[in-house]
């Protein structure tokens, strides 16, 4: 009987899989990650929430490099500019974790498109502000949009395999984050234009934010119409057909808030990825006042920063699942360690450096550092938790906002030169990165510790217990963990090659209720 029900499920997995344009595993996530493929459902997906993404980025970013023409317009203070900076990223430090939340229960889809939805308004409403407190609300309310950032993370994670996923969610992130340098370079240039046709320099800046605020509505269409929640398909219809289980909302945050793992993720990406945000907001002013380059010019040494991103937060996803192939989890924590320490001491050598052209060498290594290491912070988050994956990723991301307000607050609201403030701020990254070595997981070890022994103390403990740990007794009677055995299954990938080569794995596993890939395919272009 039992190898007869293994026959099934083999023939029902089997008859599944033609349906999908690329290989999948046992949950029906990719194993391969065609860059230039729009296959539904996964490479759809992922254009679909990068470029959501980018959309917002530029919306939320439009303000810095006209912030000199702003600021005599509406004759703003350093201490304006400044509160408006940490309100345009304060309002999505709590709210990353509401939509990660949001993602676990209705799914990304309709999370991405209803948030951008909701702050497309405050874009708009940019072009007829005209106090410092309109200009802080305005920044505050789209900032709001970079919670976005969760969905896109989410739904890659939810749509690729274990052995892809840190590349998936590197370039969907990396892609996106292109935003924060696309608009450096954007809102000049459509400034420069609308000004050439007539209107006066005061005008032209307001009309100018029409142009994100449109492109912001016009992604969030795409991801309603185009876009799908799962491989199988979006979360309502599974729910109301019984493929998937509805879950307690108080027992998915419960789970995603006591995992410390989390919380240290948070507290490290909040000096990667949140000291990119921060950069984004001074950048281009600072190199506007410091080396006395026109507007033009200095948002174009501005954008250099944030289009690292189109390969260096990628990168980070990629090399992040190299490691994880050859050394586990372990390698992923290594990597993440050493190159957000590097990123820590370029951001000091960059506060030091007073010329024009060293400044811009050292703030373009500074930047593949820091955005890779947030590449590789989201190739460690799809682990933490199974059931609580929105939970994660919402506490990773928030961290990344309340890293961004901190440092602005401390370090950029004049009790400091911009150059000192950036230098204490690589001083920061590198004391945050150092909690990353108390991270472990029991079945693949950590920085300083191998994996755990099982509760019987006489095995290594198993993917099966870290992630079952999750879901009670009456949980899985009801079956409500049932994919939560696939993902172990598919998540034995962490172990690395050479634990896989000193242990058996078959020993230590409990069955599941689908065959293990054998697939092992990566990123193909």
């Amino acid at each position: 009987m039992e190898a007869s029900g293994d026959q099934l499920l083999k023939e029902s997995s089997s008859a599944q899989q033609p349906k999908f344009a690329l290989p999948v595993d046992s949950e029906h996530k990719a194993t391969e990650f065609r860059l230039f493929s729009v296959a539904k459902p996964h490479m759809s997906a992922f254009h679909l929430s990068w470029l959501s993404f980018f959309s917002c980025f530029v919306s939320t970013f439009a303000a810095p490099p006209l912030l000199p023409i702003i600021r005599d317009n509406l004759n703003l203070t350093t201490s304006d500019i400044g509160n408006a900076g940490v309100a345009s990223v304060s309002g999505a430090v709590f709210a990353r974790i509401a939509m990660g939340t949001a993602c676990d229960l209705v799914g990304p889809r309709l999370a991405c498109a209803s948030l951008i939805l909701l702050t497309a308004p405050a874009v708009f409403f940019t072009a007829v502000i005209s106090s410092s407190t309109s200009f802080l609300l305005v920044r505050f309310f789209t900032g709001f949009s970079l919670c976005t950032f969760v969905s896109t993370q989410f739904w890659m994670s939810s749509m690729f395999s274990s052995s892809i996923v840190g590349s998936a969610n590197g370039f969907a992130a990396g892609w996106g984050n292109l935003g924060g340098g696309a608009t450096q370079l954007i809102m000049p240039l459509v400034f420069d234009v609308i000004r050439h046709i007539g209107s006066p320099e005061f005008t032209a800046w307001r009309i100018a934010f029409f142009i994100p605020a449109l492109f912001q509505m016009f992604t969030a269409f795409l991801v309603l119409i185009l876009g799908q929640d799962l491989p199988d398909g979006n979360y309502y219809g599974l729910k109301k057909s019984g493929e998937k289980a509805k879950d307690d909302f108080s027992r998915v945050l419960y789970h995603g808030i006591k995992n410390y793992r989390g919380w240290i993720l948070g507290l490290t990406y909040g000096y990667c990825f949140g000291v990119e945000l921060t950069v984004d907001n001074i950048i281009a002013q600072y190199f506007f006042d410091r080396f006395n380059l026109k507007l033009h010019t200095a948002g174009m040494v501005a954008a250099s920063f944030g289009l690292a991103n189109a390969f260096a937060r990628p990168a980070g996803g990629f090399i992040s699942d190299f490691m994880a192939r050859r050394f586990g989890m372990r390698g992923r924590l290594w990597a993440l360690w050493l190159c957000q320490t590097l990123g820590g001491i370029f951001c000091i050598i960059l506060g030091l450096v007073g010329t024009l052209e060293a400044s811009i060498v050292v703030m373009i290594i500074f930047s593949v550092f820091v955005q890779a290491a947030a590449g590789f912070t989201f190739g460690v988050v799809p682990f933490v938790s199974r059931r609580s994956l929105g939970v994660i990723s919402g506490m990773t991301g928030g961290g990344g906002s309340m890293g961004a307000v901190l440092t602005q607050l401390i370090f950029f609201r004049g009790h400091f030169s911009t150059q000192r403030g950036i230098t204490l701020m690589g001083v920061m990254i590198v004391l945050c990165t150092l909690p990353i070595s108390l991270i472990h997981f029991p079945p693949w070890g950590g920085m300083l510790w191998g994996p755990s022994s099982s509760s019987s103390g006489n095995k290594i403990a198993t993917e099966h217990d870290y992630y079952l740990s999750e879901w009670n007794s009456k949980e899985q009677q009801k079956g409500s963990h049932l994919a939560t055995l696939n993902f172990a299954d598919n998540s034995r990938s962490e172990r690395g090659r050479r634990f896989m080569a000193d242990h058996d794995p078959s020993a230590n596993n409990k069955p599941s209720l689908q065959p293990i890939p054998t697939t092992n395919t990566i990123f193909n272009p």
